[in-house]
């Protein structure tokens, strides 16, 4: 056997007995040639020789790391096919059930999108709290009537310029996270049966505020890798009479994706050329794997017509509920919404939240967490194909933490939701995300609360994907 290739063999074992999981860095080339005491081009030659394999891949000026085991990496789901007639929502008792699960220590949390406890700072955080709180004593404990906070809002501008976003801090007004603020949004812009347009399938929660506020449904299909499908969502609009438009087009949840800039100013052209107003979700902008921020469709909008909105619940603090909006020429419809619907957001956590970004601690954070959630996307992923039966489809998102499997179309995500609970298992099934049942047969995973000690349960959920699909 050629030296480099016994090179090879001893990187492949270390992969297979675990010592190196999909997404993590191997040795550098120097740092092995001097471990096996061989040359730098031998390693050079063993690491081509893997690539080859699909055992490692390059990334430049980084390293090497672990691809995932599988031959080939699961296929994407196809495109969404929903039909163009507007809906209702009908209520979902299995959405309260699934909120339900969060409060359960002892359930494995594939279910709820929401982010690693673990990985919260929250030692960094409440020294922020008392900080802002000794700070301002009279402040902290008064209404921060709307638009809020102004040293929070100042922030929140700074940080919207990496998204490619020119706002001043008056132009943002401060929300109990970004549901409230897609909340008010609709509010502002629709009433009681009018029809908004969404990219299906649709984060759950958004659907349920749909339904609250008596509004109807126009899906329109989605690709899990290029966003909404603009010829079909053209085809909609020109046969029905649509309010508003709800969009998250960066790392979208439940799908992962994240539409470039050409397809945005394209979505954002449709939405002018048919007088329709857009709401904008950005809650997974900041999660991107990349050193590179996604602009937001905000950023290419000069007469105030997209409404966007984002929080702070899935980098930093989901319990502290800071999120906001930037609503554009609607901005007095939504303050007076804001004012009417519970006053103001809580002042201290926007204290907290405001000197976390001052002093340089949430870049930092950031840094930390999106590389982080770049391996469990990955390695969850690659566990999927690995447990999962033939025929099993998954997304690869490159920002967020969630992941859209796409099983068997015999497989029934809500009685593998029953049947995974009774595991100690939870998952979102994906008929919660749309009023048809195009998505019964997905479910969503919060790769988050991915771990190496949390195999069992993918291992669990495959064994039992391959029971439903054999017993039908």
């Amino acid at each position: 056997m050629p030296l480099y290739e016994t090179v090879a063999s001893k990187i492949v074992d270390l992969v297979e007995r675990g010592t190196f999981n999909p997404g993590e860095r191997v040795p550098s080339i120097r740092s092995l040639s001097q471990q096996f005491k061989v040359s730098v081009n031998t390693v050079k030659t063993a690491y081509a020789f893997l690539e080859d394999r699909r055992v490692i891949a390059a990334r430049p000026q980084s390293g090497y790391y672990v691809c995932p085991r599988l031959p080939e990496p699961p296929r994407e789901p196809e495109i969404t096919t929903p039909g163009f007639d507007p809906a209702i929502i009908t209520s979902s008792d299995l959405v309260l059930r699934i909120m339900g699960d969060v409060m359960a220590p002892d359930l494995v949390q594939f279910g709820a999108a929401i982010p690693d406890p673990s990985l919260v700072p929250t030692a960094k955080l409440n020294r922020m709290l008392s900080s802002g709180i000794r700070r301002f004593p009279q402040e902290s404990t008064a209404y921060a009537m709307p638009p809020g906070n102004i040293r929070l809002r100042t922030q929140i501008a700074k940080q919207m310029i990496k998204a490619g976003c020119t706002l001043h801090p008056d132009d943002i007004i401060i929300t109990n996270g970004a549901s409230e603020a897609v909340f008010l949004a609709l509010r502002a812009l629709c009433k009681p049966g009018d029809t908004l347009v969404i990219g299906a399938p649709l984060y759950f929660t958004f659907l349920q505020l749909i339904q609250n506020l008596g509004l109807k449904v126009l899906e329109v299909p989605m690709s899990p890798t290029q966003g909404i499908n603009l010829e079909a969502l053209e085809t909609a609009l020109d046969r029905h009479r649509v309010q508003a438009c709800l969009m998250i087009p960066n790392f979208n949840n439940p799908l992962g994706f994240c539409m470039d800039d050409d397809r945005k100013k394209r979505l954002l052209g449709l939405m002018k050329r048919h007088s329709i107003p857009m709401i904008e979700d950005d809650i997974n902008g900041d999660l991107s794997f990349s050193d590179t921020r996604p602009s937001v469709i905000k950023a290419f909008d000069k007469e105030g017509e997209v409404l966007l909105c984002s929080s702070f619940s899935k980098t930093l603090a989901p319990g502290y509920r800071v999120g906001w909006i930037a609503p554009g020429r609607y901005y007095d419809n939504v303050r007076r919404q804001k004012l009417v619907t519970n006053i103001a957001t809580p002042t201290p956590p926007q204290l907290a939240v405001a000197e976390f970004l001052v002093s340089g601690g949430y870049e930092r954070h950031l840094r930390s967490i999106r590389k982080i959630y770049g391996k469990r996307i990955l390695q969850m992923a690659d566990a999927v194909g690995h447990y999962f039966p033939a025929g099993t489809r998954v997304t690869r998102p490159g920002g967020g933490f969630a992941l859209w499997v796409e099983m068997p179309e015999n497989v029934d995500s809500i009685a593998l939701y029953s049947q995974a609970l009774k595991k100690g298992i939870t998952v979102a099934p994906g008929k919660i995300f749309s009023t048809t049942d195009h998505f019964n047969h997905c479910i969503r995973l919060n790769a988050a609360f991915w771990s190496e000690k949390n195999r069992w349960a993918v291992k669990t959920l495959g064994q039992l994907v391959s029971r439903l699909s054999s017993n039908r």
